[in-house]
């Protein structure tokens, strides 16, 4: 616990016991979120087709949107449990790591 405290620059345990719960919710709450915005836009798990790409076409389109989700969430959450300075950090780090760090330039 003291190598991870130290490389996210935490002071506590108590801190990090908040941001464990935050990326719990952040993770449960994009998963959920991703169905009713597909069913919102008109893309629904009936409205593919029922061969195997068709699922496979469902399911990554899906995965695909929770991505942004998370990544929406997970400043929100941070700001609402006052982590959100850390949690802004960690987001930079991931977008840059995966090539669109641009957006913060």
């Amino acid at each position: 616990m003291n190598k991870l405290k130290e490389r996210w620059g935490i002071t506590n345990n108590f801190q990090l016991i908040i941001i464990f719960i935050v990326f719990s919710i952040t993770g449960s709450s994009s998963v959920y979120v991703a169905k009713p915005f597909l069913q919102f836009i008109g893309l629904e798990y009936g409205t593919f087709p029922t061969t195997w790409w068709g699922s496979t076409m469902y399911w990554t389109l899906r995965i695909l949107l929770i991505f942004p989700f998370y990544q929406l969430l997970l400043v929100i959450y941070g700001w609402l449990f006052g982590q959100f300075k850390f949690f802004w950090a960690f987001e930079k780090k991931m977008l840059k790591r995966i090539g669109l760090g641009f957006l913060f330039n």
